[in-house]
């Protein structure tokens, strides 16, 4: 008896569901109701500031300045014999061998006692030479105390390009301009100090040398990122070293100060990806050592080259149209390619649109 009666007191399926979608939405009701509190000497409103003092406190504060001190810098075989060197400013690449060691690149002078401990760490042989792929002081900051801990192939005193007697050391091999720029201030940067400054440069399209068993071309791309660029190609380990004309990080720095140019940056890429050879599938093969970010293979290159050419046509036409920068930076001609590249904070989408814009006019 009691039994049938818990049966015939069951409610139907639909009055169940009716039941709970009633309690939720009294639940979700109740919880939405201010919940009142006790009011406490911390809980009560502060008394009113002067303007001034709410206006200094909305405006936000500079960056600070960051801290090498704290950064590490980290060792990654790359092929052959190129290992790329991260977290010292720019990208290094360090090729390693019988005959000695070979940077491109030496990063910011505050980490360069890490870079020399990680260049020991890894050969026993002396640092024979460094490659400058531009001026910039991310990627020719350790200069100075880099080359001092290295060794020429001669030895002894060498008589440098400048004509000075320059302290037993690695070579520094660069681009004329990279001399001319580092040398000189102008109104952008101070002369760096001499004993930061390219040993040997070179003013012909390429320069060709041999070390560690393989060729090393040098090779000049004129008026690209700066005026002085340089990529540098390992052809037994099949490794490009592409400086600032190529990283993944961001837009492209087209230093308009110190001689770039976007015309350049894409023959700079078009360089690349002609010296590439990809793997199957297109992956590997050659693999390229950006200015900063990631490891690359020619497929990353040709979809930053797509990027720049397409943004390059774009503010090409609107200067055709004759529209002004602030009409160009206006319609946003790279909205679809700032999700990956505008978020890096160095170049913004308007910076780099107004480099774009500057290269392709008279009017910088």
């Amino acid at each position: 008896m009691t039994a049938m009666f818990i049966a015939r007191s069951r409610p139907s399926a639909l009055a169940v569901l009716m039941l709970a979608l009633a309690t939720a939405w009294a639940g979700s009701a109740l919880a939405q109701q201010p919940v009142a509190k006790p009011v406490t000497a911390a809980a009560q409103p502060a008394a009113a500031k002067p303007a001034t003092a709410r206006k200094d406190a909305a405006r936000p504060a500079a960056p600070p300045a960051h801290d090498y001190t704290k950064d590490e810098v980290h060792l990654m075989k790359v092929q052959g014999n190129i290992y790329m060197l991260v977290g010292a400013g720019g990208n290094i690449t360090v090729q390693a061998g019988d005959d000695g060691v070979l940077l491109v690149d030496t990063g910011v002078a505050q980490m360069s006692d890490k870079v020399i401990a990680a260049i020991h760490g890894l050969s026993d042989k002396p640092l024979r030479y460094i490659i400058n792929t531009h001026l910039h002081a991310d990627h020719t900051g350790g200069n100075l105390t880099v080359a001092r801990a290295g060794m020429t192939i001669a030895g002894g005193n060498v008589v440098s390009d400048i004509g000075a007697s320059a302290a037993d050391q690695a070579a520094v091999i660069a681009f004329q301009t990279v001399l001319d720029r580092m040398s000189a201030a102008d109104g952008n940067q101070r002369a760096t100090a001499q004993g930061a400054w390219p040993t040997e440069t070179y003013t012909t399209p390429e320069r060709k040398m041999f070390f560690d068993g393989e060729g090393i071309e040098i090779i000049h791309i004129p008026s690209a990122h700066t005026d002085g660029d340089s990529i540098v190609f390992f052809r037994r380990s099949d490794v490009i070293s592409a400086g600032d004309i190529f990283v993944t990080n961001g837009y492209p720095f087209v230093d308009l100060a110190h001689g770039g140019n976007i015309q350049g940056v894409i023959a700079g890429l078009n360089r690349i990806i002609d010296i590439a050879i990809p793997a199957d599938l297109q992956e590997d093969g050659t693999l390229i050592i950006p200015g900063h970010g990631r490891l690359c293979d020619v497929a990353d290159v040709v979809f930053y080259q797509e990027m720049v050419t397409i943004i390059r046509d774009r503010v090409q036409d609107m200067v055709n149209k004759g529209m002004t920068l602030e009409q160009v930076q206006a319609s946003k001609p790279t909205r679809d390619y700032d999700p990956r590249y505008g978020s890096s904070g160095f170049v913004t989408p308007d910076r780099f649109v107004e480099a774009v814009y500057k290269s392709l006019s008279a009017r910088h």
